[in-house]
């Protein structure tokens, strides 16, 4: 009889009899690469998927691996030996994927690298010691049926054509196990792109004939959207004012162009949450809750697999098997450059997909390259469309022409100037240096004014200065649940005609829907102040040159963060430009491109996979591990702030969970280093040394002085000592 070799085995419980079920390699392996060549189909590897897929777990043809799973044996490097068999038809990326499916996509490494170096070649090199058992030549492993695709030299595109393959394997791995282990999970559940087109249809029409002058400005663009929607899979811009309807606008092109087009779902990335949470609810009441998923790190999905009620949102956060997707630009560029099988399961979901990046302004200027470089493949290599959303577009063109030569930027909106025109609705006026008394004077005059500067040490200080009733101060030093509860009376205010003086960071400049008949801009970048603009009169109730923008400046130098864009602005602004002008905004980008030279790639990201890093080739790993879209220089503190104080206690006592962690985000403040250490010497602060709740990088507020109900957390302990935030 033939030897029997297993993947998996899963205990059972039939009528209170306990048995093991086991599942044949062959079958674990014919089912991966049958999964893994579909997905990779979208991109013409389908080959290459499928071989992936039926040697990736060749190494458990083992005797050492199957102790390891029927006798719960010692561990065993089950991943090298498929990986060799792969290696051995000329294609070391292939290879490298299926080396990585559990320990992560490797750095490829070099022909010098010793013997167990964390490189692809130097653990190839293990093949045949003692390290790495030697299969069973009673399990017949079919041959590779590739053709040969050597590495020559280092190349961007087949950068990201591997990380995607790794991908559809991974993701294939995962599923084929669930379904052995799990049976049928709530996979797929979305309704067809169809159907959302026919449900957003039905809400448009009930838009038809608008009366308002605005709202036929509005309908026109919607139009204007629907009508591109036929053209060309691609890269667009979608150039539109504040409040000229761009969130609805831009869904109306995402799915009459992914129906035309045959595509498989639309992918929405935006920079905050809050405006994640904005556009989501949006989405839902149009599309149904079912089809929209939202994935970023405030979400929490109610998952109870073990009892048998698996929550369909988490398991399709796990690949973005969703018709509609909406995430964060750190989650959607971090995965694009990642190496770990977790994060990078979903990127094969991308292919053939209309993905929208709203706020595309606010891509970060250190990494600008790389996630243009990003984009551009999507659409060049895996049949992706990429729409840049926002009202301030930035000057990207010349990137995207070396990233995807062969796709150029089409506008989707283009009678630009017209709209900008029609929508003004503020005025904008430069009043020079003001000094902090001077300035807390002229919001006084205000019944109802929005005052945004560049610092959280400058909020708390104008806010102070200001008369406590109808007041209001919002920062990151506030958790986000109080911010929410903060924003909730303010709107109310608002709308009952109430006095309301808010000072504020530029939390509030992007994705929060408050409208102030007045509004003051410390001087920033352009787009920065144009978005400001957008919460003054946004809904056009009141006269343009009754509704002024008011830009200062402050006695205090602005944090070195914003100098560079702050250059910009002066050049762009030189001789009374119009500041609301889309010309003006060219320049501006022009200007901050120019001043920050070739910063564009901080951690030189494109020169690592077109040239190598360190004499390894590909570096993979290497990337990943340094690629973060926002520095990580700060630490995390958490405030026992109502609802808040109990999260807390659950998680001193033990209960962590993804799912608490998530909750305690809510009551949450981020801190740089200095302030946090500043805290910790005035005692404030129960660390990682006292809870094994907690990593170096994080604490509890134990002394809620300083925390205060309009302020949040005190720049200031028992040192004095104050910081910029």
């Amino acid at each position: 009889m033939d030897k029997k070799f297993y993947a998996h085995t899963r205990p059972i419980n039939e009528n209170g009899v306990e048995r093991t079920e086991y599942q044949l390699l062959s079958d674990h392996e014919r089912g991966v690469g049958t999964l893994c060549g579909q997905f990779a189909e979208a991109f013409d590897a389908q080959a290459e998927g499928h071989e992936a897929g039926v040697h990736h777990d060749d190494g458990k043809a083992t005797a050492a691996f199957q102790h390891r799973l029927l006798d719960n044996g010692p561990k065993v490097d089950h991943a090298t030996a498929g990986a060799r068999n792969i290696m051995l038809s000329n294609n070391l990326l292939l290879a490298a994927c299926v080396m990585g499916h559990h320990s992560g996509l490797p750095d490829l490494g070099s022909t010098n690298d010793p013997e167990g170096t964390p490189t692809f070649t130097g653990r190839i090199k293990k093949w045949g010691t003692p390290a790495i058992p030697p299969l069973d030549p009673g399990c017949p492993i079919p041959p590779v049926r590739l053709p040969q695709r050597p590495v020559t030299k280092p190349s961007l595109s087949e950068s990201f054509r591997t990380r995607m393959l790794y991908s559809c394997l991974v993701d294939a791995d995962y599923l084929d196990t669930e379904q052995f282990m799990k049976g049928d999970m709530p996979r797929g559940i979305g309704d067809s792109l169809e159907t959302l087109l026919t449900r957003l249809q039905a809400k448009l029409n009930e838009w038809d004939n608008p009366t308002s002058a605005l709202n036929k400005l509005r309908q026109q663009i919607l139009q204007a959207c629907v009508s591109a929607a036929a053209n060309p899979k691609g890269i667009y811009t979608l150039t539109v004012p504040t409040g000229g309807g761009k969130t609805t606008s831009s869904l109306a092109f995402a799915l009459h162009h992914a129906v035309e087009h045959g595509m498989k779902r639309v992918i929405y990335v935006v920079p905050y949450t809050s405006i994640i949470e904005q556009n989501a609810d949006v989405f839902r009441g149009i599309l149904g809750d079912e089809n929209v998923l939202e994935h970023h790190s405030g979400v929490q999905f109610e998952n109870d697999e073990e009892n048998g009620n698996p929550d369909p949102k988490a398991l399709t956060a796990e690949n973005w098997d969703s018709p509609l997707v909406i995430t964060t630009a750190v989650q959607f560029f971090e995965s694009m450059y990642a190496n770990r099988s977790s994060q990078c399961r979903k990127l094969h979901n991308l292919a053939n997909s209309v993905i929208i990046f709203d706020e595309a302004q606010m891509l970060p200027l250190c990494h600008l390259m790389p996630c243009v470089a990003a984009i551009s493949a999507l659409v060049e290599q895996f049949g992706a469309t990429a729409v840049l959303c926002t009202a301030t577009q930035p000057v990207l063109g010349d990137l995207i022409q070396r990233f995807a030569p062969s796709h150029a930027v089409s506008e989707i909106c283009p009678e630009i100037p017209f709209y900008f025109d029609k929508f003004r609705r503020v005025t904008f006026r430069q009043v020079g240096v003001l000094e902090d008394d001077a300035l807390a004077e002229l919001l006084c005059a205000h019944e109802q004014v929005l005052c945004i500067v560049n610092s959280r040490k400058a909020a708390q200080s104008i806010f102070l200065k200001l008369p406590e009733e109808g007041s209001f101060h919002l920062s990151t030093l506030m958790v986000p649940a109080h911010r929410r509860t903060v924003l909730e009376e303010i709107r109310r205010r608002l709308n009952d005609g109430l006095p309301c003086r808010v000072v504020s960071t530029s939390l509030v400049e992007a994705g929060v829907d408050i409208d102030f008949p007045a509004v003051y801009r410390e001087l920033a970048g352009l787009d920065s102040i144009l978005q400001a603009a957008g919460r003054c009169n946004r809904e056009g109730k009141r006269a343009a040159e009754n509704s002024i923008v008011t830009i200062f400046r402050r006695t205090e130098k602005a944090p070195p963060l914003f100098g560079q864009a702050i250059g910009a602005t002066n050049i762009a602004l030189d001789n009374n430009a119009d500041p609301a002008s889309p010309q003006t905004m060219e320049n501006y980008f022009r200007e901050l491109r120019k001043l920050n030279g070739s910063a564009i790639d901080k951690i030189g990201v494109i020169d690592a996979f077109e040239h190598g890093r360190g004499g390894s080739l590909y570096p993979f790993r290497t990337i990943a591990e340094n690629f973060r879209m926002i520095d990580n220089d700060t630490r995390t503190v958490y405030i026992p702030w109502k609802d808040g104080s109990e999260l807390i206690e659950r998680l001193c006592d033990g209960a962590c969970s993804k799912k608490l962690y998530r909750q305690l985000g809510q009551y949450a403040v981020q801190v740089y280093n200095a302030h946090f250490q500043a805290l910790y010497d005035a005692g404030a602060l129960q660390t990682a040394d006292e809870t094994n709740a907690l990593d170096d990088r994080s604490a509890i507020l134990c002394d809620l002085s300083l925390y205060d109900e309009k302020t949040g957390l005190s720049l200031k302990a028992d040192s004095g000592q104050a910081f910029f935030g």
